[in-house]
């Protein structure tokens, strides 16, 4: 409980701004049980559980490590006062963007419409278990001194910071570009932040998807040549492809998959922006289903001006050694013998695969968030990383295995003139012809090593992002 922080730093100071040299001197000498005037990591984190003071994982370190000017794994008198001012003012600032009716108080129906305006839609239980995780005295409202005493001691320092962790993120990288894009709130995009925050996303996808380029290529391998007569696993797969090509040639098409992230990244999110502003019944505020149906136009609109580069991935992924030389000798020879209509092939089953894979993604992950806040949101409503990365790894798993005969059918077809005596079929034929020789299941060829690789995707994407941030300024 927070009693003894109350009695010991803000009884003295009716606002954070006069908060005296007197009382920051106390928590100081409180917090250094050494006394060797800094306070490192173990004393503040030995402080705060003897206080009571319940904190996120790591927020010791990154308390330390934002107020640490002379880099000495410590802070001390002038390093931890000016530490708490500076945090103080950014929480002052977040409750009062919070207090809508401006009466010195937050109600959970004021932290609903913040989280709306921010792109989460929750409801009024879930807004009152996010109101119960930080009310001291059971009022069911906040006021300045409990949010102070709630986030004091945590380094976020906005409400963005704390939904960042249930607003549903491209982040986690698994591949696929489909997925609804990211929502940033007015203060990011005015202050730039949110070019930085895409640009932390791109590494994070480039990363990740050079991580697991070998199981990517087996995917695509087994969707185009696997078949009930042509059993290919993954062992001999892999030696397969070794035997021709060596090692390296496990990577082949990742340069072009890394490459496209940029361009569909930026074009997703601009789309998204203007196709928000078209749908919303009301301006400013956009609807659950505004949101997804703006989202799915915004990743057809990308998917649209970026779908040559996805048919040349997957010719450079199944290339033979020799065939091509490099990506601008793959583009000359296609258009040469195939004309510009080839670079549109599997086109409609892509577009198509938007749908049942963002919308299905959508629902489970709120469904995963709901049901952690009914059961486990008693102290806190941040859910910490491993429900994170769970949450996004099942909600995509289950996005991927809506959409993935539309996406065997789009790999078949992109692939279709590169395969020697192949027939140039339609998508409705193609269908057809593997559900009559293969059975329903044919149009899941490949998918074992596509789920392999989702686990080790998610965490490497997850991991990079959060170093570029803190390499780009965006969290210290």
């Amino acid at each position: 409980m927070y009693q003894v922080v109350r009695k010991l730093f803000f009884t003295d100071c009716k606002c954070a701004e006069d908060a005296s040299s007197k009382t920051y001197q106390e928590l100081f000498d409180k917090l250094d049980t050494n006394k060797d005037g800094k306070v490192d990591v173990s004393e503040l984190k030995a402080g705060l559980a003897a206080m009571r003071i319940k904190t996120a994982a790591g927020a010791a370190q990154k308390i330390i490590s934002s107020g640490d000017q002379d880099k000495d794994d410590g802070l001390d008198f002038n390093e931890f006062t000016k530490y708490l001012k500076e945090h103080e003012k950014k929480l002052r600032l977040t409750f009062k963007s919070l207090d809508k009716n401006n009466d010195g108080r937050v109600d959970f129906m004021e932290i609903k419409q913040s989280l709306a305006d921010l792109g989460l839609d929750i409801s009024k239980e879930e807004a009152e278990k996010i109101l119960q995780s930080i009310d001291v005295d059971g009022t069911m409202t906040l006021d300045w001194n409990e949010w102070r005493e709630h986030f004091l001691f945590n380094p976020a320092t906005s409400l963005q910071e704390i939904i960042r962790y249930w607003k549903h993120s491209t982040v986690l990288d698994i591949g696929d570009s489909l997925a609804i894009p990211d929502e940033f709130t007015e203060e990011e995009k005015t202050t730039g932040l949110w070019w930085k925050q895409l640009s932390a996303g791109a590494m994070a996808g480039a990363v990740s998807r050079t991580g697991t380029a070998p199981l990517d290529r087996m995917k695509v391998f087994m969707q185009v040549h696997a078949s009930k007569s042509n059993k290919i696993s993954l062992v001999g797969g892999f030696k397969q492809m070794l035997k021709e090509g060596g090692l390296t040639s496990l990577w082949r098409g990742n340069g072009i998959n890394v490459l496209k992230i940029a361009p569909e990244t930026a074009i997703k999110f601009m789309a998204y922006e203007q196709y928000k502003k078209l749908l919303a019944s009301e301006p400013g505020k956009v609807k659950t289903h505004e949101r997804f149906m703006a989202g799915s136009l915004a990743g057809a609109t990308a998917q649209t001006a970026i779908y040559p580069m996805e048919v040349m991935k997957t010719r450079l992924t199944l290339r033979k050694t020799g065939q091509y030389s490099g990506m601008f000798d793959c583009v000359k020879k296609i258009l040469k013998k195939e004309g510009v209509k080839a670079f549109y092939k599997g086109y409609i089953p892509n577009i198509l695969g938007i749908i049942p894979y963002a919308g299905i993604d959508l629902a489970v992950y709120e469904s995963l968030k709901n049901l952690w806040l009914s059961r486990y949101a008693k102290d806190t409503a941040n859910p910490g990383i491993l429900v994170l990365l769970g949450c996004g790894t099942i909600s995509s798993t289950c996005g991927q295995l809506a959409s993935y005969p539309l996406a065997l059918i789009r790999t078949r077809m992109q692939a279709q003139a590169s395969i020697e005596g192949s027939e140039q079929l339609s998508m409705n034929l193609m269908v057809k012809k593997i559900v009559e020789k293969e059975g329903f299941f044919g149009l899941y060829r490949g998918i074992l090593p596509n789920f392999m690789k989702v686990i080790p995707a998610v965490s490497i994407s997850y991991v990079v992002y959060e170093y570029m941030r803190s390499g780009l300024g965006i969290q210290k």
